[in-house]
């Protein structure tokens, strides 16, 4: 059990019950607060997938609510009100390390040499360039109305209007023959 875990079950008689509720309409309990506590660490868990840190920040709940910093109500269910200050917390500290985060970050210095390039590497460009050849080799075979309008429209990427203009055909008969091209294609 982490620390904070062990904070938030500890006994009522550990926390002075002048801070529960403090500016408050409605003095809100240490026992009211920690039976929603594994309801919201399971709320936590779901947002932030990482046990630890769902404990950690359930806990700064609990001390916000303690120091006074957070106020309840009553105008809501204690375990809604415990949950959108969780939802807060989770917000501010996603934003936090999304600000935070670099390559030094992990202290070593070869930490930038483990990343991934974002080209792709030499076997995967081979795989690409053959894949791409059977496409062409695909398009080739097709019936020459299909071909035609693969090659102008979709290879060559020209308008709607200069393929139909090329080919003598309407929109819609353009439309169709891609569909029946990128069908073939696929099967």
């Amino acid at each position: 059990m982490t620390p904070h875990a062990a904070a938030c079950t500890a006994s009522p008689s550990a926390f002075h019950p002048a801070l529960l509720g403090q500016q408050a309409d409605r003095a809100v309990s240490w026992q009211e607060m920690v039976s929603h506590r594994s309801a919201l660490v399971r709320f936590a868990q779901r947002r932030l997938h990482d046990p630890m840190l769902a404990e950690d920040v359930v806990h700064d709940v609990f001390e916000a609510v303690i120091a006074g910093r957070a106020s309840f109500a009553g105008r809501s269910a204690l375990r809604s009100w415990l949950t959108a200050i969780l939802k807060h917390k989770i917000v501010d500290l996603v934003r936090q390390r999304a600000g935070v985060d670099s390559l030094d970050e992990g202290g070593e210095e070869g930490a930038a040499g483990t990343l991934e390039c974002p080209q792709p590497r030499p076997d995967e460009l081979a795989e690409q360039r053959q894949c791409l050849a059977q496409t062409l080799a695909r398009i080739e075979a097709l019936p020459s109305g299909l071909r035609d309008v693969m090659r102008l429209r979709v290879l060559q990427e020209r308008a709607t209007e200069d393929v139909c203009a090329a080919l003598a055909i309407s929109e819609e008969n353009l439309f169709v023959r891609l569909h029946r091209a990128r069908k073939q294609l696929l099967s």
